[in-house]
């Protein structure tokens, strides 16, 4: 007769709690979606922004594209659509610089990029509380100061500042495309970072000019930014599920 053994005990494998792995893997597709969302920000601010002032510079009664610079916008009775215009897009691009810091970092163009966006966001801030002076005979009937306000130099000085900061910001993404080898990107944010520049600085001095320059030169570099927040929301760790590639 044999002893009666008993079989040795087995752990059973550690599984988690249900309502753990839940969360684990619901967590995953919050974060996306809200990155995503940041991105989408970028994408719709300059289109948005373009549009508005598209709208205005053929809407506002005594307003001349052809003369006056974008900011004067921001002057007389309808004055608060452009300060409107301008802390939206400011907002927008602030809450894209938090998207590409949620997207990039700490990867290239994960440090600068977000930085330069946000003190782009924030110039467009600045200058629509700081409103530029009244001059070229608008608003109609305002006498142009003999020499800028406190506020008007504020806003000048600012107003350069944020080409700058926005074309050293789409500058960081030359390397980032170039890494990934994307040339064609690589090319276009090269080309529009220069473009930008030359073109603001080479005209603002130029009264004839400086209304004309001063618009291509927006349209030229807010473009570019919101190009790029497309660019990334088409990438496959930012595309929905039902758009990502079969692995």
């Amino acid at each position: 007769m044999t002893p009666h053994t008993q079989p040795p005990h087995t752990q059973p494998p550690h599984t988690q709690p249900p309502h753990t792995q839940m969360t684990t893997s619901s967590s995953a597709p919050k974060t996306l979606s809200l990155t995503r969302t940041l991105l989408l920000c970028g994408a719709i601010a300059g289109p948005l922004f373009l549009l508005t002032v598209l709208i205005q510079d053929y809407t506002r009664p005594g307003f001349n594209p052809r003369l006056h610079l974008l900011s004067q916008l921001s002057l007389g009775d309808w004055g608060w659509v452009q300060i409107v215009n301008f802390v939206l897009a400011g907002v927008l691009n602030l809450l894209y610089a938090w998207g590409l810091r949620r997207r990039l970092h700490p990867g290239r163009a994960g440090t600068w990029g977000p930085l330069l966006i946000g003190a782009y966001g924030l110039g467009l801030m600045t200058v629509g509380v700081f409103r530029t002076d009244p001059a070229d005979g608008f608003p109609p009937g305002v006498v142009a100061p003999a020499h800028p306000s406190w506020h008007g130099a504020i806003h000048a000085l600012v107003a350069g500042l944020t080409f700058l900061a926005l074309s050293a910001a789409i500058a960081v993404f030359v390397r980032f495309f170039l890494a990934r080898k994307e040339r064609w990107w690589a090319c276009y944010c090269l080309a529009s970072a220069v473009l930008m520049l030359v073109i603001f600085f080479g005209g603002i001095g130029n009264a004839t000019l400086a209304a004309r320059t001063l618009r291509l030169a927006a349209l030229i570099g807010w473009m570019a930014a919101s190009l790029i927040a497309v660019r990334l929301l088409c990438d496959p760790d930012t595309a929905p599920a039902h758009q990502k590639p079969a692995q």
